[in-house]
């Protein structure tokens, strides 16, 4: 018997050997053509660093379109997308403004896997209001603002994203747009007649003549007025026509998160800004997230177009809601 076993397991051994010259097993190869790619976890959004992100944009002064503060903060802005290990690219958009000057503005992008057809898109306005046309002082109203909260905001959260996506990665497509030019449209306090499609002028541009031949995206995440002390965001009513899906996706995650008390379930106001010409113009289903203050005459804040959009209107803890709550929604998709 024992020698049975003895010759039993040469013929075995034998037996496997000779299989394994012959080729590899199916379970191998079964294995090697299965490449597993790791989900890289939500990164933790960190507050200070946006913070510092809009500060960094503040002091640049206003940043109106032609003017040097402008040039300057398009350069770091490029540069810091360029850091953070996005393909980056600036577009030269050429836009007419409400009173037929000629505006010189750059859209700035940045894409992580360009390569993917499976695309996000996430993006807010860098440029400030060259008139304070709600400004309490009429002495002021025809000098530009600092917008603290109306634009560096947004695009503070959108650069430690993309910090943030450089150190943990993503395995899906990602653009980042600071659109331009958003806040040159029809000044109130000069009392001119309506004339539609003033604002965002740098987004109507890109949708018109997109950084890549037959872009898309599955959806879109507009960022706007999102640093306010104590900001509430309700369900913006373009982004419930458009986005219904999306909308709520993202509103749930908020409440998931803990953060109701800044995402109220509760429709907003119907808000023409950059989502809606992305909405319309390349089909991207689209939300913005925005502050509404359904109680003011203005329906926003206090200060908005005013001198006092400025750094000490702009809070961690709100900085914080919005970008960890856009990172979820993001890495969810991954």
């Amino acid at each position: 018997m024992k020698i049975f076993y003895i010759i039993t397991f040469s013929v075995i051994t034998f037996t496997l050997i000779s299989c394994s010259t012959g080729g590899k097993s199916t379970k191998e190869s079964r294995q090697e053509k299965t490449t597993v790619t790791k989900k890289p976890e939500t990164p933790v959004f960190n507050a200070d660093s946006a913070y510092s992100y809009v500060d960094k944009q503040v002091a640049f002064g206003p940043r109106v379109p032609d003017t040097k503060p402008h040039s300057e903060c398009a350069e770091y802005l490029t540069n810091e997308l360029k850091r953070f290990g996005a393909d980056v690219i600036v577009q030269d958009a050429p836009v007419t403004a409400y009173n037929g000057k000629t505006l010189n503005a750059k859209n700035i992008i940045g894409q992580y896997n360009p390569e993917k057809n499976n695309r996000v898109l996430l993006f807010a306005h860098w440029d400030s209001r060259p008139f304070a046309d709600h400004d309490p002082d009429p002495a002021k109203r025809n000098t530009p603002i600092l917008g603290a909260n109306d634009g560096a905001s947004g695009v503070g959260i959108l650069l430690e994203i993309a910090r943030q996506i450089n150190k943990a990665g993503i395995n899906i497509g990602v653009d980042i747009i600071f659109f331009d030019a958003e806040d040159y449209g029809t000044p109130d306090h000069l009392n001119l007649p309506y004339k539609p499609d003033t604002w965002c002028l740098g987004t109507q541009y890109w949708c018109r003549h997109p950084h890549k031949e037959n872009y898309t995206a599955r959806w879109g995440i507009l960022l706007d007025m999102v640093g306010a002390p104590n900001a509430v965001f309700y369900k913006e009513l373009y982004s419930k026509q458009y986005a219904p899906e999306l909308l709520d996706r993202v509103w749930n995650t908020a409440a998931d998160l803990g953060y109701l008390s800044f995402f109220s379930f509760e429709d907003g106001g119907q808000i023409i800004d950059d989502h809606v010409y992305v909405n319309k113009l390349m089909n991207i289903p689209s939300i913005d997230i925005i502050q509404h203050e359904p109680m003011s005459d203005t329906n926003f804040n206090e200060y908005w177009h005013t001198h006092k959009d400025d750094m000490s209107n702009i809070d961690r803890t709100t900085l914080k809601a919005v970008g960890q709550t856009v990172l979820q929604v993001l890495y969810s998709e991954n």
